[in-house]
């Protein structure tokens, strides 16, 4: 397929290599994005890390608990001014009471639901549309609940750029749970343990570290000891439990929750923004327009 200029951009934002490199890693796999990744992996040009997406629109995230129940939310705008604007702040803080009580399963039932103010969640937003000037929207959002034996841990960094809520079973520690939520904002991990990933994941990783061991001209004899030995530093990076815990990094974070005797049951992360395109505007553009409204 012909390899376009946004396909090449695309590619080096998302791993940091030359556009010429990833111009020619994209030829080999045909236009495949996830194949031209691991083409550059394997040629150790591009670390795994920088395979996240991009965090690119603004908005704001937030976490409501209310006794045994919590929901953690993102809500979108234009621009990064508007996330310090106290109306929209206080939309933020009012869409998240209201589902938290309504709990609707999907974002069609949220925004079809009613207020106590009588508006439509829908309707809301758009007078908030009409009262700021920026187009906004709620993007996601997920329930939790817990039982009295367990704890919530809830953090927000930079204000709301990064929300996260854990659940942690056996313990009503709050403090501990939220210390794992900071921990998890900081080092971003996919899953708690290494049960979690995924065969086809696993089997992935192993296929491109192989090829990558390779290339560096290792002894095949020596590749699978070495592989395997790699294969445990992946884990460390995606799997909370195996990570070195950052408020203390000669323990786990597993030894930091067993010690509170409690269990990491899930936890949700959201970085506001990720995973889409944000418009092409300048800095200088984007207060240009602000003072316009």
């Amino acid at each position: 397929m012909a390899i376009t200029a946004q396909m090449v951009k695309e590619l080096r934002e998302k791993t940091g290599v030359g556009m010429m490199d990833c111009k020619k890693a994209l030829t080999q796999t045909d236009g495949d994005m996830e194949k031209a990744i691991d083409f550059l992996r394997e040629k150790g040009m591009a670390s795994a890390s920088k395979k996240a997406d991009r965090i690119a629109a603004e908005g704001l995230t937030s976490v409501v608990v209310n006794g045994n129940e919590a929901i953690i939310l993102e809500v979108n705008a234009e621009t990064d001014f508007v996330s310090k604007n106290e109306a929209f702040q206080t939309l933020v803080k009012e869409l998240g009471e209201h589902l938290l009580k309504t709990k609707p399963a999907t974002i069609e039932e949220a925004t079809a639901s009613t207020m106590d103010n009588g508006s439509t969640v829908a309707d809301h937003i758009s007078t908030a549309i009409a009262k700021i000037g920026e187009k906004m929207n709620l993007r996601r959002f997920e329930v939790k609940t817990k039982t009295d034996n367990d704890a919530f841990g809830a953090y927000l960094h930079m204000g709301g750029r990064i929300g996260v809520l854990t659940v942690l079973e056996g313990t009503t520690d709050a403090d501990a749970a939220k210390d794992v939520a900071m921990h998890i904002a900081a080092l971003n991990p996919k899953f708690v343990s290494r049960d979690q990933v995924s065969q086809e994941e696993v089997e992935r990783e192993r296929e491109v570290l192989t090829q990558q061991a390779l290339n560096e001209g290792k002894p095949e004899k020596i590749v699978v000891k070495m592989v395997e030995g790699r294969l445990g530093k992946y884990f460390e990076d995606v799997c909370v439990l195996d990570q070195a815990f950052v408020k203390n990094p000669d323990q786990k974070v597993r030894q930091f929750v067993e010690s509170k005797g409690g269990t990491i049951r899930e936890f949700i992360r959201y970085a506001v923004g990720e995973g889409l395109e944000k418009r092409e505007e300048n800095f200088a553009e984007e207060v240009a327009n602000q003072i316009k409204k």
